[in-house]
């Protein structure tokens, strides 16, 4: 797919928007997810069959999202599912609420947790969430580490949102050290009811890497959600992948990125992950135009 006529194949990386729900309601939520959010129409034999169609497609990670993924009841079996398709798993969550078992699931090998931070101050992290959070996702970052569990972190700067140093600091001190930066990008929540500009995604959007959301769509990425590709409740996600949509999808990224695309200099970072946050992960190399391709760095 690193062509906008080119087949699937080169698949890596897959999002699986599991929820829309989550406890809290972030201003710049990508996806604004909240409360009233619901896990939508996919069965857990649906997406067993998402996870085995992109592990023939040679994808090597997943990433579980949402909404918050933890308050789907099916989490750990999906997690379990996708190692036994020898899938890597990342679960991206808001660390609000983790239940005993799943600290159990998150010390398995091959799974591991990520989750963004916006402040060390609990008001000014509440100002983000729209709820009393902090408290509660730091000490569960903290458990993490205690536990010697892999967690990436992703610091988000909002619009006149506190900075990123005290943030990056306070993390540091609580031992972690997969730390990353990026700012609020304005889609769903954060663009305040202005028209998608795919000029604001990372660049990789479609390239090598799929996102399905918790009714089935499928998306370049979970960002790019007003350009569908199809819904896998109707076709495989080859088909899809291959299909018209996708490729109508394609072009318009191209259109919208310039020639350079799919390898945009400026975003091809040593770390992709969470540039494109919720991110991809493993990081993405940048090589000559049109040569982008994944690496486990």
């Amino acid at each position: 797919m690193l062509e906008t006529s080119q087949p699937t194949g080169r698949l890596w990386f897959g999002w699986l928007e599991i929820t829309g729900r989550c406890q809290l309601e972030c201003v710049h939520c990508y996806a604004s997810s909240g409360p009233s959010g619901t896990h939508g129409s996919m069965t857990v034999s649906d997406w067993r069959r998402v996870i085995d169609e992109l592990a023939a497609l040679g994808a090597g990670i997943v990433q579980f999202i949402g909404g918050e993924p933890t308050l789907h009841p099916a989490l750990p079996a999906l997690i379990d599912y996708a190692l036994s398709a020898s899938l890597e798993v990342e679960a991206y969550s808001n660390l609000v609420h983790v239940k005993p078992a799943l600290w159990a699931t998150f010390e398995r090998p091959g799974v591991r947790p990520a989750t963004s931070y916006y402040a060390d101050d609990p008001v000014q992290h509440a100002e983000v969430t729209r709820r009393p959070s902090h408290a509660r996702t730091r000490a569960n970052i903290a458990r993490a580490v205690v536990r010697a569990i892999p967690i990436r972190v992703g610091v988000i700067s909002v619009p006149n949102g506190p900075g990123s140093d005290a943030a990056i600091a306070d993390l540091r001190a609580l031992g972690v050290t997969d730390i990353g930066v990026d700012r609020a990008r304005p889609f769903g929540r954060s663009a305040g009811g202005r028209h998608a500009d795919a000029s604001e995604l990372c660049g990789n959007c479609g390239v090598g890497v799929v996102a399905v959301g918790p009714n089935g769509e499928v998306w370049p990425c979970v960002f790019s959600r007003w350009l569908p590709a199809g819904n896998v409740h109707g076709q495989s996600l080859p088909d899809i992948l291959d299909g018209q949509a996708a490729q109508q999808a394609r072009r318009e990224l191209a259109a919208a990125l310039g020639p350079d695309w799919p390898c945009v200099p400026r975003m091809c970072n040593p770390q992709c992950g969470p540039s494109c946050s919720p991110a991809c992960r493993p990081a993405r190399n940048c090589r000559p135009v049109g040569a982008c391709v994944p690496s486990y760095g």
